[in-house]
């Protein structure tokens, strides 16, 4: 674990914070490092439904290049800094709960990297936006890749990792990177979290088979499958179901 991220929890939501503000929440290694057990930390209490990832003033401004000189200078070594942000970053896109990146100031690099990991991206209107490998000399990973091709198509994905610019919230919400901009960085985190606890009022066999489902459409998954359909099964035998019938019949509002 790291000082630098903090889990903590309200009723069914979560919420990891990054709180590195003299470095404007730059990730560090340790921070990268730390993701995989804090994500399987809330993968493995079921008191928690959702996960929301936000920062202070700015979510983050990417991975921390002070530290490449002594951590990324041999081949070596750039090649296990690369496999520890690949790492974290997939904990994240892996989780089988739903998250939601509540985004404010800067979200540059790693920083943008860990947003798209997120199932759901809220902005401020006055974030800031770019994933910048081209000016490092850095082939930005293929699953953080394909991860932005998916959510603003090739075409964006080429002119964002071509020129490494910064660009505002509202060519953002133009392209399809977040989904939603309010006005400052209280408003998106209040948004966020109210979101949050929606989706933990929820049906969770409906949230998660719908989670799974989608991610397997944008795996390459095109058509039904065995395990597709034991989701179906899944959701009409559970409690959850049995719930949402009997409230709709008694005219009240479910108890998920």
């Amino acid at each position: 674990m790291t000082e630098h991220l903090r889990l903590a929890r309200a009723g069914a939501v979560a919420t990891l914070t990054i709180d590195r503000p003299a470095k404007r929440n730059a990730m560090s290694l340790a921070m990268w490092s730390a993701l995989p057990e804090l994500m399987a930390e809330v993968d493995a209490d079921e008191t928690i439904r959702v996960l929301v990832i936000t920062g202070g003033e700015h979510f983050s401004a990417g991975a921390d290049i002070g530290e490449f000189a002594a951590l990324r200078t041999e081949p070596a070594d750039a090649e296990r800094y690369g496999l520890a942000v690949h790492d974290g970053a997939r904990a994240i896109a892996t989780l089988r709960k739903p998250t939601i990146a509540a985004i404010t100031g800067w979200c540059i690099g790693g920083g943008c990297e860990i947003a798209l990991a997120c199932d759901v991206r809220m902005a401020a209107d006055d974030a800031s936006f770019g994933i910048t490998p081209a000016k490092l000399g850095i082939v930005y990973a293929f699953a953080s890749t394909k991860q932005l091709v998916d959510v603003v198509g090739p075409a964006w994905a080429k002119q964002i990792l071509y020129t490494g610019d910064i660009f505002d919230a509202a060519t953002a919400l133009r392209i399809g990177l977040v989904n939603e901009l309010h006005p400052g960085a209280a408003a998106v985190r209040k948004r966020a979290l109210g979101a949050a606890e929606l989706i933990a009022s929820r049906a969770q066999v409906s949230v998660r088979g719908a989670k799974t489902i989608v991610n397997r459409i944008t795996g390459g998954q095109l058509t039904e499958d065995d395990a597709v359909r034991e989701l179906y099964q899944e959701s009409v035998t559970s409690a959850d179901y049995a719930e949402g019938v009997r409230a709709f019949l008694d005219k009240r509002k479910p108890n998920f």
